[in-house]
């Protein structure tokens, strides 16, 4: 049973989870993927939503006067969580193994994992030395 003390945590979720999804959604309208491409838009969202992710978890873990305590899990779970996509980079390797695009496959999965975890860190430490420098 639900605790009524994680119905506020539930609810941002929820609502952050419906923006990001919907983020996505329209990112995958915008640029849809042919059959047997390349998935960039997948691809894409995924790398972005992980730099923001490392934006955002120095802007909420690294300050002197914490936010508000529903900030981390509506942009972090909820918004960034329903933006980013694996699920999607999941099903997009499938599919271009069931079309016999077994290399394309294999670089999609190597290259959203390493530009995925690359993106977490070059925001991380774009976002430290910003605040650095702003704090001179």
């Amino acid at each position: 049973m639900l605790a009524r003390a994680q119905l506020p945590v539930v609810g941002v979720v929820a609502a952050g989870g419906a923006l990001g999804a919907a983020a996505r959604y329209g990112a995958a309208l915008a640029w849809p993927t042919p059959a047997g491409a390349f998935p960039w838009t997948t691809f894409g969202v995924n790398v972005l939503g992980c730099a923001l992710i490392g934006v955002l978890m120095v802007l909420v873990t690294e300050t002197a006067a914490p936010p508000h305590p529903l900030v981390r899990p509506f942009l972090g779970t909820g918004v960034l969580g329903g933006f980013t996509t694996f699920s999607t980079y999941a099903l997009d390797t499938q599919r271009l193994l069931e079309d016999g695009e077994t290399v394309r496959a294999v670089a999609y999965m190597g290259a959203t994992a390493a530009a995925a975890l690359a993106a977490v860190w070059a925001a991380t430490t774009a976002t430290r030395g910003a605040r650095a420098r702003r704090a001179r």
